[in-house]
């Protein structure tokens, strides 16, 4: 886990985070804008709680919680846009 051992990862700032905004902003239906604004800012909840794991031997979830939630947004998005 790239993160093992981090404990004060807590947040993740988006990389062209404003063109992510956009397309969330341009969704038709404000249930599928509200859905994803949810969806975005459910990593700043779930990595504060997501052990770091000490480094050796325990390598934490911190990694898996972003992969997860990378997976999660990017799948609501196609699901969205289709």
């Amino acid at each position: 886990d790239i993160f093992s051992g981090c404990e004060n990862l807590k947040h993740v700032d988006l990389v062209e985070g404003a063109v992510l905004r956009d397309t969330v902003d341009a969704l038709l239906l404000d249930e599928w804008r509200n859905d994803m604004k949810g969806k975005l800012g459910a990593i700043d909840r779930s990595l504060p709680t997501a052990p770091a794991g000490d480094g050796f031997d325990d390598e934490g979830k911190k990694a898996q919680t972003v992969q997860s939630w990378i997976s999660s947004v990017l799948h609501k998005i196609i699901h969205y846009k289709a």
